[in-house]
C-alpha cells in the first residue's frame, strides 16, 4: 500500500476565497488506484510554508507527496524552488515524462516548471494547479510509483523483473 499526502499550494484557497478543486480530484484518483491518502492540506504560495510542510510530511512515513499548484510562470509560483530546497535527490525523469505527455495535449505543457525528488524515503512530485492537469500528470506517473516506492523502501523484491 502506498500512502500519499496531497498539498494544494494556492494563496486564494489558503485564504478561503476559492475552493480547492485539485486536491479532492487527486485524492479521488489516488483512491481509485487502490492507494491511501494519509493527509491533505492547503498552504499559501509562501516558500517557508511550503518547505516546512514538505519537511514535516516527508518525515511522517508518507510515501509520496503530491503538490498541486505553483508550478507556472507567475511571480508567486515558487513550488519548484521550495521543493528543490528540501529534496535530497532529484528525480528528473518524472517531471520530464509529465511535460512530454502534457505537450501532447497542449503546447502550454512546456511552461511547467514542476520538479520531482526524494527526501529520505519520500517521493515528492509537483503537479499543475488545474484539476484536469493535475490528474493528467498523476496518471502519467502512476505506472512507476509502486516500483519507485519499493526501491525507496529497500524492498528485496524491488529488483525482480528488471
Amino acid at each position: 500500500m502506498i500512502t500519499f499526502g496531497i498539498l494544494t499550494i494556492s494563496d486564494r484557497s489558503s485564504r478561503g476565497e476559492r475552493d480547492d478543486l485539485s486536491g479532492p480530484v487527486l485524492s479521488n484518483a489516488v483512491h481509485d488506484a487502490g492507494w491511501e491518502v494519509d493527509r491533505t492540506g492547503i498552504v499559501a504560495d509562501d516558500i517557508e510554508s511550503i518547505k516546512s510542510t514538505l519537511i514535516e510530511w516527508s518525515g511522517s512515513g508518507i510515501d509520496v507527496i503530491l503538490t498541486t499548484g505553483g508550478t507556472g510562470f507567475s511571480g508567486r509560483d515558487i513550488t519548484p524552488e521550495a521543493t528543490l530546497a528540501v529534496i535530497e535527490r532529484n528525480a528528473p525523469g518524472i517531471a520530464e515524462a509529465m511535460r512530454e505527455e502534457s505537450m501532447k495535449i497542449t503546447p502550454h505543457g512546456m511552461l511547467s516548471r514542476a520538479v520531482s525528488g526524494i527526501r529520505g524515503t519520500c517521493l515528492i512530485i509537483n503537479l499543475p494547479g488545474s484539476p484536469k492537469g493535475a490528474v493528467e500528470n498523476f496518471e502519467v506517473v502512476m505506472p512507476v510509483l509502486q516500483h519507485a516506492i519499493d526501491l525507496l523502501r529497500n524492498d528485496p523484491g524491488s529488483e525482480v523483473g528488471h
